[in-house]
């Protein structure tokens, strides 16, 4: 049996990248959600007027990996008090958020962001809210550190992620 988690931290390459090493990671789907358009396109999305984050959707065996392990990795691999931006990447479609799927995400969730809250000097303005439709991104962003691991970006970008949540996870984690 599988659970489903749901974040935006960025650019979706780079957390789908990070996300997809971790054991207990069944797959990891790139998309959209947290907005206010149908079936929205990534160029919709980049124009800010739809009001969707890019983010994935891990699927996982909770046996194995536990919902807070995710938002620790998650929350390790992003800045959660940048607001509406990562690295390069500027705009609402790359705000910090979690979409929890029920209750018991939403609790865990909010714990997590309220301690993380705690050791910043910064605050963090990760968004939580309920997933209300998670749209999957086109094809050629699936799946994209894989089939472009020599792309400048994801050199500069997905790849220090990936490693940071290998450190950080290093008896359990895919090697791919």
């Amino acid at each position: 049996m599988t659970d489903h988690a749901t974040f935006g931290g960025g650019c979706f390459w780079c957390t789908e990248a990070a996300m997809k090493v971790l054991d207990g990671v069944e797959s990891v789907t790139s998309g959209y959600a947290g907005g206010h358009v149908d079936d929205p396109t990534y160029e919709a999305v980049c124009s800010g007027e739809t009001g969707h984050a890019e983010v994935v959707q891990v699927e996982y065996d909770p046996s194995v990996r536990s919902y807070d392990e995710l938002l620790e990795a998650f929350f390790r691999t992003h800045d959660p008090t940048q607001r509406n931006r990562q690295g390069p990447d500027i705009g609402t479609q790359y705000r910090s958020i979690v979409l929890y799927h029920d209750a018991e995400q939403r609790t865990t969730a909010e714990a997590y962001i309220d301690a993380l809250d705690a050791e910043h000097d910064d605050d963090v303005v990760t968004e939580l809210e309920p997933l209300e439709q998670f749209w999957p991104a086109e094809e050629y962003h699936q799946d994209y550190f894989e089939k472009n691991p020599s792309d400048a970006y994801c050199q500069a970008h997905a790849q220090p992620k990936v490693e940071k949540v290998r450190q950080q996870f290093e008896t359990n984690v895919q090697q791919h």
